[in-house]
């Protein structure tokens, strides 16, 4: 399993995502989107991304427009200063958070952002300062009611809907015991947002061979539902 996360490692061979959604999954370095010079879209709230200097990574991304990246411990405690920053060192961005950028933001942040160099992986020891807002308490607000999830599903959905899949009902004020299922169906739509966006790379021979796979697993869990009804 890759330090990156899992999932997150698949993008150094697919260099023609537009759209990335891997909201947590222990995601802590940006690195493997570094060559998805197609992307627009990135959603990667509530994950393990320690530093800003990880922005380095997406400063070679000319379309990237839209960037997720709320709840990761490089946010910091002073959102002002996590927000310019950001800004500073992606002035492309038409959104971060769920939040338009302004054209006055992005002039002050010119001013108040920090610029950020690339992060190193053995450590501070070299007399650089790596640049990074650790969070002594992670902010833990819940799914049904945090803004950001409603914008992750959205994006989901919208790459379900060109693939000419229909997305999952979504219900938007769960009960408290509700909340379990919706986490696991937010982790589903992970895995299977990522799994539609790998399909748009495959060839012929690959999309059989997905094809197979899928006929296999429908047969394996139909007989299960008999077995389960007979038992």
């Amino acid at each position: 399993m890759s330090e990156a996360g899992p999932l997150i490692s698949i993008c150094r061979e697919m260099p023609s995502l537009e759209v990335i959604t891997l909201s947590v999954n222990s995601v802590s370095t940006l690195e493997p989107v570094s060559r998805c010079r197609q992307l627009s879209e990135l959603y990667l709230r509530g994950n393990c991304i320690r530093s800003l200097a990880e922005l380095c990574y997406l400063q070679g991304l000319p379309r990237l427009r839209v960037l997720w990246l709320a709840e990761n411990p490089c946010c910091g405690p002073d959102p002002h200063r996590y927000r310019m920053t950001v800004l500073r060192n992606l002035p492309r961005l038409q959104r971060l958070d769920n939040q338009a950028v302004t054209e006055e933001e992005l002039s002050q942040a010119l001013l108040e952002g920090e610029e950020v160099t690339a992060p190193s992986r053995e450590g501070t020891g070299n007399g650089q300062t790596e640049l990074s807002y650790t969070l002594s308490t992670m902010t833990t607000a819940e799914t049904h009611g945090d803004p950001l999830s409603f914008g992750e599903e959205e994006a989901s959905s919208n790459v379900q809907e060109q693939l000419g899949l229909k997305p999952p009902a979504r219900d938007r004020s769960p009960s408290f015991s509700q909340r379990e299922a919706v986490s696991s169906r937010k982790n589903r739509s992970n895995v299977l947002t990522a799994i539609l966006l790998l399909l748009r790379d495959l060839d012929a021979e690959g999309l059989e061979a997905v094809h197979q796979a899928v006929v296999g697993q429908r047969q394996a869990l139909h007989k299960r539902d008999l077995q389960e009804d007979m038992d």
